[in-house]
């Protein structure tokens, strides 16, 4: 069992380690391998078959495939097993780019259908970036109105901001009263550009979250057998960083992903991690590598290397 953390006064507590589901819907054009559903469903089992099982996934992922996979086994079990957090997230329309109220509406319709259940603990709203009309989302009567309202009619225990670039999340959480926040792919060992968004949130006693510390999967496969980085293919100057890191733990025997996601544990602002998984042996590796001893030496070094504080997605 990890320990956990209470959103603020929700009622929500998080385990220390979540499980992703982008690549439970097999999106093989940006992780660079098909997951079939034989395969994402017996993930989905092992995670929930863990009292403190963690599941975190959005409308958007695979364009919904992710959330009915999940489904299919909540069904399985006979609802949402107990004990256990579900974390979901508003999506903008994927053709038009559209993310006002009532798209928030429809896509928050739409997960509750696929999952199979009545409320989640954890809703976001997800890269409000990517919308075509940024003042649909933050405008009086938006999407974000929209998701506070959606707390208020007892349909998610705890509401979020979740997404990439922090020039666009600062001014929306400096702005509102969320109860969590999730950044991913800007704490890791090769990038912090997340760190001044996690100090806000910290200031403000927002709970953090922070996905993707495998940046993809590289971070945990390493760069000779994984060549995609934050979800495209690793270009030469990101592959010096991660090689540079794979140097240190090679000297000290560490194995790469175990360094990738205690970087993340380690840190005292955020109250979970998220992995990515699409095996079921996944899960039981993943506590393998929080539990692995690191000597000092590692984090000493990986400390001299530096991270880059750039947006991980820029370019």
């Amino acid at each position: 069992m990890t320990k956990h953390v209470e959103i603020g006064r929700t009622g929500v507590r998080l385990p220390q380690i979540g499980f992703g589901s982008t690549g439970l819907g097999s999106i093989p054009q940006i992780y660079g391998y098909e997951v079939d559903e034989s395969r994402a469903l017996d993930t989905i089992r092992a995670i929930l078959q863990r009292p403190d099982g963690f599941i975190d996934t959005a409308r958007g992922y695979a364009l919904g495939r992710s959330e009915e996979r999940i489904g299919q086994v909540i069904r399985e079990l006979g609802g949402w097993p107990e004990g256990r957090v579900l974390s979901t997230k508003l999506d903008r329309d994927m053709e038009s780019n559209r993310f006002d109220a009532t798209q928030a509406r429809r896509s928050l319709e739409a997960s509750l259908e696929a999952l199979g259940v009545d409320h989640v603990d954890i809703l976001h709203l997800h890269d409000p970036e990517y919308a075509a009309d940024l003042s649909e989302v933050t405008g009086k009567g938006g999407a974000l109105d929209e998701l506070f309202r959606m707390k208020e009619e007892g349909l998610a225990k705890a509401v979020g901001l979740a997404g990439g670039r922090i020039d666009v999340l600062m001014p929306m959480l400096r702005d509102r009263e969320f109860d969590a926040l999730l950044t991913h792919n800007r704490h890791t060992v090769v990038n912090v550009n997340s760190a001044p968004l996690i100090e806000l949130a910290r200031s403000k006693g927002v709970t953090v979250l922070n996905a993707a510390p495998y940046s993809g999967g590289i971070l945990a496969k390493g760069s000779s057998a994984h060549h995609f980085y934050v979800y495209r293919p690793a270009t030469e100057a990101v592959l010096g960083p991660v090689r540079a890191v794979e140097s240190i733990c090679s000297r000290h025997d560490v194995p790469l992903g175990a360094l990738a996601l205690q970087f993340s544990i380690k840190n005292a602002d955020i109250a979970s991690t998220i992995c990515g998984a699409t095996w079921p042996q996944h899960v039981d590796q993943t506590f393998e590598w929080a539990g692995w001893s690191i000597p000092d030496a590692v984090w000493t070094e990986l400390a001299e290397l530096g991270q880059s504080q750039n947006d991980p997605e820029a370019g």
